[in-house]
């Protein structure tokens, strides 16, 4: 699959990121697939660990600060 910014080769790596869920909550999901560009910061989801990641989301209690879970498909 190739980048959509700068048409480089996508490679698959895990890592850990950052969603927003309020002005005030941060959820960090650890140990994320994702495709990442070679040559760009620019990284895609897949949609089955989009949808995963949603439904971690969702269970979030949106008045915590800041919470780290570990993605697990």
């Amino acid at each position: 699959m190739r980048c959509h910014v700068c048409g480089e080769t996508l490679e698959p790596v895990v890592t850990d990121l950052p969603f927003k869920l309020s002005q005030r909550s941060i959820v960090v999901i650890r140990d994320l697939p994702v495709l990442q560009c070679r040559s760009c910061p620019e990284y895609l989801l897949e949609d089955s660990v989009m949808n995963r990641v949603e439904e971690i989301l969702e269970a979030m209690d949106e008045e915590t600060e800041l919470e780290v879970v570990k993605f697990a498909a």
